[in-house]
């Protein structure tokens, strides 16, 4: 899922207390998880905004509303009356429902949220992050573990001399991504691929390569 955090009220404030009709637009999918983002949120998110503007004295028509996604498509036909029947959008969905929105209409979509990572519910209230879409996946030899995500360094043949027990030197509450990784190969006893030396990253297929795009010909020919 993707987790993202709202941003400070005042922040939020500031993008849109020049317009006079604003639109509060949750996402109910990934952000929802996470309660940040969510038609809940974007409604909760809306009335603190009235507030506001009331203890500031400013005249401005906040409302709210939300879908399903904000990244396809078909979700915006039951609220694209209310998206065009006002001055501007705050957006309380991940980075790419925005920027999505941006692209389809002509006025202001701000960001009421910060998108900060690909991550699992550990717990409800936890989320960790587990992996950052880098394009060329090796779960497959390093146990199910991510050392893109989840080393400091990025260390694709660990672990490096900074760890001690089982401990990254960044901190001492944060695991070593490759003691995991260790661990879980033995568990499986696969240390053979612990012991096959992984090939200088292909880093085109990361973001580093600039932004990607998947089309499926099959999907578009039906």
């Amino acid at each position: 899922m993707i987790v993202g955090e709202q941003k400070p009220l005042e922040e939020i404030w500031d993008m849109i207390k020049g317009h006079k009709k604003v639109l509060v637009f949750g996402c109910n999918t990934c952000v929802a998880v996470c309660q940040q983002g969510g038609n809940k949120e974007a409604e909760i998110m809306a009335s603190m905004l009235r507030m506001k503007a009331v203890k500031e004295g400013v005249d401005i028509e906040i409302t709210d509303s939300g879908i399903e996604r904000q990244c396809e498509h078909e979700f915006f036909e039951k609220a694209e009356s209310r998206i065009q029947n006002t001055e501007a959008v705050l957006s309380t969905a991940c980075g790419i429902g925005v920027q999505f929105m941006a692209e389809k209409y002509a006025k202001p979509i701000y960001p009421g949220l910060n998108t900060t990572f690909l991550g699992a519910v550990e717990k409800f209230g936890v989320y960790t992050e587990r992996c950052q879409a880098c394009g060329t996946c090796i779960l497959g030899q390093t146990g199910g573990i991510c050392p893109i995500a989840r080393c400091a360094k990025r260390v694709l043949n660990g672990p490096c001399g900074g760890s001690t027990k089982g401990k990254c030197e960044i901190s001492k509450d944060v695991d070593c991504a490759w003691q995991l990784i260790v661990d879980r190969l033995k568990l499986l006893g696969r240390m053979d691929d612990y012991e096959a030396l992984t090939p200088i990253k292909d880093w085109s297929t990361d973001r580093a390569g600039g932004p990607r795009k998947l089309v499926r010909e099959d999907l578009l020919n039906e």
